[in-house]
């Protein structure tokens, strides 16, 4: 069986540009999110995982059904926030999904998975998996 790529598929013109790594302010958006649903301290672990680990690469919709959580449409704020980004000609931070017995969650980037889904589903998406 052959294995999801997990390095950048630099062969494939995306139409999503991307920043190499995480922008700093995503860790505490993450944090702001996972303290929501977890304890604090539960919630800065799992951060600190996030943190840890390295830049990966998964298809949209592989993203999404791993999360359990439905694309949010082109007319979603968030969504054209991002998508106005890239008409600007700004790269996009890659996404935080953790990793939890319930299953993963988008802990910072469900905005930008959804826009990379409505543009193709099998996008390939830049995140750190922790």
């Amino acid at each position: 069986m052959t294995k999801t790529p997990t390095s950048n598929p630099l062969t494939v013109k995306s139409p999503m540009t991307w920043l190499k790594d995480v922008a700093s302010h995503d860790y505490e958006a993450a944090y702001n999110y996972l303290s929501l649903k977890l304890d604090d301290g539960q919630a800065g672990d799992m951060v600190a995982r996030l943190k840890n680990a390295k830049v990966t690469w998964r298809r949209a919709n592989d993203i999404l059904r791993a999360t359990g959580l439905p694309a949010l449409p082109l007319t979603d704020p968030g969504v054209q926030r991002d998508l106005l980004k890239l008409l600007h000609g700004e790269k996009l931070s890659p996404v935080l999904v953790v990793d939890q017995k319930e299953g993963a969650d988008i802990a910072d980037g469900y905005h930008r998975v959804s826009l990379a889904y409505n543009i193709d589903p099998f996008l390939m998406v830049p995140l750190r998996l922790g």
